[in-house]
């Protein structure tokens, strides 16, 4: 059950749902769970989280060039802009505050899914194996 529960926790900490999930994370560390599953499960789950961000982002594009809020030329300007500058943000996915948006934003400006997903991935893992590194050198 636990693992469920840091699974849903860390999905919806990524999203634009208030919460954190560090806080199981080192709850769950202090029980002695596996901690490889455990970077496993947090880092799955935060990084679909901000996945739906993303695709939120592409839904938005969708309805705002269907309404004519944006044109197809600006959305051009803004992939070519992400792609050349925005994509190293995202290793800042998993920041407070600035976290969300960004993951929302590669989704406007359409960057490539699984590049994404490998970037974002990355700095879910990094930013639990902080914790963890924390966890470690104070207990």
């Amino acid at each position: 059950m636990s693992w469920l529960t840091l699974f849903w926790t860390s999905f919806a900490s990524a999203t634009f749902l208030p919460g954190g999930s560090e806080a199981l994370f080192v709850y769950l560390l202090s029980e002695k769970l596996d901690v490889i599953l455990l970077l496993l499960v947090a880092t799955s789950g935060n990084t679909l989280g901000s996945f739906v961000n993303y695709w939120l982002g592409k839904y938005a594009l969708v309805f705002s060039l269907s309404k004519r809020y944006i044109t197809e030329n600006q959305i051009q300007k803004a992939e070519k802009l992400f792609e050349r500058y925005g994509s190293w943000s995202l290793l800042f996915s998993w920041a407070p505050i600035i976290g969300d948006p960004l993951t929302f934003v590669a989704g406007i400006a359409r960057y490539t899914w699984w590049k994404f997903l490998l970037i974002v991935g990355f700095a879910k893992m990094a930013r639990y194996g902080f914790v963890y590194a924390g966890f470690v050198a104070i207990f």
